[in-house]
């Protein structure tokens, strides 16, 4: 079933996509930047030592015509050895698509959603009450409810309202306040690529996967292009307490990210990220089956205001950074027993799409038990200098294929 998912991970498009990631080179010992043409993939660690450095380039798709590319075979060949099961160690196989950049996540960025979940937990599940609810809120603020817009004054109005109610939350304040919430989902080179298992810690009994679009930025701010992710979520540890969220949130393999970066060009930019609609699809053993889809046209803050929230005069990212920008899904199909809704199971496939991003597909197991988080930055620069790949000289450049 694996490789089946496996089988749809470019985007509809490709042919007019520029597909940068990177690969472990068992011959180099490290990984390296790739590039996708043709259905090969091609290492590019002679022009472009990282990921990093590529997306500084101020045209990266210009960079990435003219570096120099050693054939790594094709990308079949790629995804059929990434999985850790019957793996040869001694050809390619795919890592997560970023390299040196810091992770970070946006939460409660679907601002509709997260009223309504609140609205429906207040009425108890009795659609009448909730109707009620959401009369008198609406004759506060007036109009819909998909109309306003964090830090407005609308939404001031709104947080009022919903405190008369006693319904004020943290999360709220987050949602429709003038401040996102933005934390640290996972340490650089931490995260996993696709086809290889995504963790969830053993003392967890209620938990999702979160999919997600996340933006690749470089160190002045701008977005240079998207790929995938899971912020996979421990629902039950930070249900205990927000101040959980990091034993909830940055866990071993808790973070999946991938395919491929999509760089921005004429056919792809930030306005297309926010037309994208976004799917999951989880399958598991005991033959259970979930679908649900988001559209980040439901955004409530847009994504450039989430980038300026990242970037700013109080903070920067050297090293660009990348930006997981949230999700509308909350999983409430009962798996087990009624009204228990959805938690995952070990053993379960989750693949995350979007027509524009391709496919993103991991294997769920405990976080204890996925392979250890092991090469570091040091692992890195130490790689990097033994290849003869750090220094002050201008990268070699020509035609890629």
């Amino acid at each position: 079933m694996l490789s089946d998912m496996l089988e749809h991970t470019l985007p509809s498009d490709s042919a007019h996509a520029t597909l940068i990631g990177r690969a472990w080179v068992p011959t180099l010992g490290g990984p390296s930047p790739v590039v996708v043409r043709g259905g090969i993939v091609y290492d590019i660690s002679r022009s472009f030592a990282t990921v990093r450095d590529l997306l500084e380039c101020p045209e990266p798709v210009e960079a990435v015509a003219r570096a120099v590319g050693e054939d790594l075979g094709t990308i079949r060949a790629l995804l059929a050895n990434t999985p850790r099961a019957g793996r040869d160690a001694s050809a390619p196989w795919l890592l997560a698509p970023i390299d040196l950049q810091p992770i970070k996540a946006a939460g409660v960025t679907f601002a509709v959603s997260m009223i309504e979940r609140v609205i429906e937990e207040r009425a108890g599940g009795d659609p009448e009450r909730a109707e009620q609810i959401r009369a008198r809120i609406g004759e506060r603020i007036g109009g819909d409810l998909a109309d306003v817009k964090p830090g407005s004054e609308r939404a001031a109005a709104l947080k009022q309202a919903f405190q008369d109610e006693g319904l004020w939350s943290q999360y709220l304040e987050v949602g429709i306040g003038p401040d996102a919430e933005i934390f640290t989902k996972a340490q650089m080179l931490s995260a996993v690529g696709t086809g290889v298992p995504v963790g969830i810690r053993a003392s967890s009994q209620w938990n999702n996967p979160e999919p997600e679009v996340a933006l690749v930025m470089d160190s002045r701010g701008t977005a240079k292009g998207a790929t995938l992710a899971n912020d996979v979520n421990l629902r039950d540890i930070e249900g205990r307490s927000a101040l959980l969220l990091g034993a909830a949130k940055d866990n071993n393999a808790s973070c999946a990210i991938g395919p491929f970066i999509r760089v921005f060009d004429e056919h792809f930019s930030l306005d297309s990220v926010q037309a994208l609609t976004v799917e999951l699809d989880v399958r598991g053993e005991d033959g259970f089956t979930l679908t649900a889809r988001s559209d980040m046209s439901l955004i409530s803050r847009a994504p450039q205001e989430l980038i300026d929230q990242l970037f700013s005069a109080h903070h920067q990212y050297p090293d660009g950074a990348v930006l997981l920008l949230g999700t509308m899904f909350a999983p409430t199909a009962d798996r087990y027993a009624p009204g228990a809704g959805f938690t995952h199971a070990i053993g379960d496939i989750v693949r995350i799409s979007a027509p524009g991003l391709g496919g993103l597909v991991n294997v769920v197991d405990t976080s204890e038990r996925c392979e250890p988080w092991t090469f570091g930055v040091a692992d890195l620069m130490r790689n990097l200098a033994n290849r003869g790949l750090l220094g002050s000289a201008r990268p070699e450049t020509k035609e890629v294929a």
